[in-house]
């Protein structure tokens, strides 16, 4: 995978770069397997230890035609400071001493033990990139989908990034366009901590109690991931929103191919083949150099069926199919089509 710069790195680069021993390495693995987007997003240490303050432009400056012994007056962006807050994602498990001895790789027993509680993580952590709100939640950190929240321009410019797909009911999906990027949108850390999912062994000699309340030995784990998103400029994310589950099956949902050649055509800056996310620099020419980061489209496996159906009755010239490290891969006008179990069939309409 490409690296953007030293500083906005993927899990799997962090994986790379860990001691010798490798000692995390697996976690990361697992967490990126479980959920495609967390695959694509981009990490970047905050400045701040609580998250991460970045100044948006608001407003371009507009410069004056000047003429001979004539004076222009002077100019300077509009920006504005925006904090994006980091939470705590955290877990404990406990795992009988007496079984885990018994077993002939007690580590790797150990570890598949609690492998369900890193596959729930990841699961939360990808949820909460689209659904998580501080408002209402203050332990969680604020995803997407409270960010582009309305159609109306006239409550909030980055409206014009949201694509009304018609639904009005409550069965409704959306479709993600994100590009990360350092200058756009990527994950965030606490400043001076590490990415991704963090372990520590916290095992004493002091029994744990069942649930009747009785003793016994066991190995205990502390799972932990400080996380949070950092939007430093909307228009590199477009959401199609509104998409009817129920009008889809019934063949009367919207046409969303053309929604999302709208979508592709909204971000100011996209390569000209539009730059798949495993794309260098080296592969050949396929990510064009003038970009602001990774585009990935992001989908639930309902809405990636009826995709695929509409490819085929269409057999339109923007998708493409390749095989990715051993994985077949969908694309749509150069950006890959990635599927994701936490966007819901169950979003409320936005108006």
């Amino acid at each position: 995978m490409a690296i953007l710069t030293n500083n906005v790195l993927t899990l799997a680069d962090y994986a790379t770069r860990l001691g010798p021993d490798g000692t995390l390495a697996p976690l990361i693995n697992m967490v990126s397997q479980n959920n495609e987007v967390l695959e694509d997003m981009l990490w970047m240490e905050g400045n701040l230890p609580t998250g991460h303050k970045t100044t948006q432009v608001v407003g371009i400056p507009q410069a004056s035609w000047r003429l001979l012994n004539y004076g222009v007056p002077y100019v300077k962006g509009q920006t504005a400071s925006v904090t994006d807050t980091t939470a705590m994602l955290e877990a404990y498990t406990k795992t009988d001493k007496k079984l885990v001895d018994l077993a002939s790789n007690p580590a790797g027993f150990r570890l598949g033990e609690e492998s369900i509680v890193i596959q729930g993580m990841s699961i939360q952590m990808a949820s909460a990139l689209f659904y998580g709100n501080n408002q209402a939640n203050p332990a969680m950190f604020t995803g997407l989908a409270p960010r582009y929240s309305t159609v109306n321009t006239g409550t909030a410019p980055n409206a014009a990034n949201v694509l009304d797909a018609g639904g009005t009911g409550s069965d409704n999906t959306s479709i993600w366009l994100v590009v990360w990027g350092q200058n756009s949108i990527t994950g965030i850390y606490p400043k001076g901590s590490q990415a991704g999912l963090q372990h520590e062994d916290v095992t004493t000699n002091a029994p744990v109690l069942d649930a009747a309340g009785n003793p016994y030995q066991a190995y205990q784990s502390h799972y932990m991931w400080d996380c949070g998103i950092s939007l430093r400029d909307w228009r590199y994310v477009v959401r199609i929103a509104n998409i009817s589950i129920a009008a889809l099956k019934a063949g009367t949902g919207p046409n969303l191919i053309d929604l999302m050649i709208q979508a592709v055509n909204l971000p100011p800056v996209m390569p000209s083949g539009a730059g798949n996310v495993q794309g260098t620099a080296g592969d050949g020419g396929r990510a064009a150099p003038v970009t602001m980061g990774r585009a990935a489209i992001y989908c639930n496996r309902t809405v990636a069926t009826w995709l695929q159906i509409a490819f085929r009755k269409e057999r339109t010239a923007f998708t493409s199919v390749e095989t990715v490290m051993g994985r077949t891969i969908t694309s749509f006008e150069g950006i890959p089509i990635r599927k994701t179990d936490a966007l819901l069939n169950t979003e409320a309409r936005v108006v």
